[in-house]
């Protein structure tokens, strides 16, 4: 990967700046200091197992009336050349419709205003990790990104990309190789392997208010009978999760809470 393509992420010292609304304020000290007690805890975790890939999760939005948890998720790297444990992951640009995908370490990632600060990793396959490092670390991972940003994208959609969508279609193509695969491949591939979006319900009232998320929604997205069903499916967290589950390409996963207790599955 050339890193020249990488728009990078820098969060000046005590300014943060969230990932949607990109409104600048002086963080606490309090905020730093939890954001970095987050990430020791998610690097001594990656640092047991040593993996050279894995899926890290965060609570950045909430979306519990929703029955949604963790709302962001990236990949992060033991061995990228912008340091160890680099997170790669896709962000919204100011609740703009565009996006840029980042590289950041961790303590960054965690900094991004979020509502608490519990953290969830998943550990793939070895064999399933290393074809998806192979694909992360490739100028190919461009071929996977689309700019235009819809915080509801739905997953087939050939127009709009977001975090999670994004995410999914890297682990989709990495099952198909590095043969210059495409978004449409990628998400062929995920409906073949029985990925299943979460639905989720956005009543019309909601919608003339300008979205249940932001104003970066673009409803247009889904079909007539989504839109006036109100039911609207989206890539989530959890659904990619789920889905790397019931695929039996999950190695292992671990959930870390705000206090730092934790819960395994192996």
């Amino acid at each position: 990967m050339k890193r020249a393509l990488w728009a990078l992420l820098w969060i000046g010292a005590g300014i943060a700046q969230a990932g949607t609304q990109c409104r600048e304020r002086v963080a606490e000290p309090e905020e730093w200091a939890a954001a970095t007690r987050a990430a020791m805890r998610v690097v001594a975790e990656l640092d047991r197992r040593d993996a050279p890939i894995a899926l890290v999760a965060r609570v950045g939005t909430d979306l519990s009336q929703q029955g949604i948890r963790y709302s962001h998720t990236g990949f992060v790297v033991r061995d990228h050349p912008d340091g160890r444990w680099t997170v790669v992951h896709l962000l919204n640009h100011c609740g703009t419709d565009s996006s840029g995908l980042y590289a950041e370490g961790l303590i960054n990632f965690f900094s991004d205003d979020l509502v608490n600060y519990d953290s969830r990793i998943v550990w793939l396959e070895p064999e399933h990790a290393e074809e998806l490092l192979r694909l992360v670390m490739s100028d190919d991972i461009h071929r996977l990104y689309e700019p235009h940003y819809n915080i509801i994208a739905h997953p087939n959609s050939r127009h709009y990309q977001n975090s999670t969508s994004w995410v999914l279609e890297l682990l989709a193509a990495s099952a198909i190789g590095l043969n210059h695969v495409d978004r449409s491949m990628a998400q062929a591939q995920a409906q073949a392997l029985g990925y299943r979006p979460f639905v989720v319900y956005i009543p019309y009232s909601k919608r003339i208010a300008g979205g249940l998320f932001s104003a970066n929604a673009h409803f247009t997205d889904h079909s007539v009978k989504a839109r006036l069903s109100g039911e609207y499916r989206v890539v989530t967290v959890e659904s990619i999760f789920d889905w790397l589950r019931r695929i039996g390409w999950v190695e292992a996963e671990q959930e870390l809470n705000n206090v730092g207790a934790a819960s395994r599955r192996e």
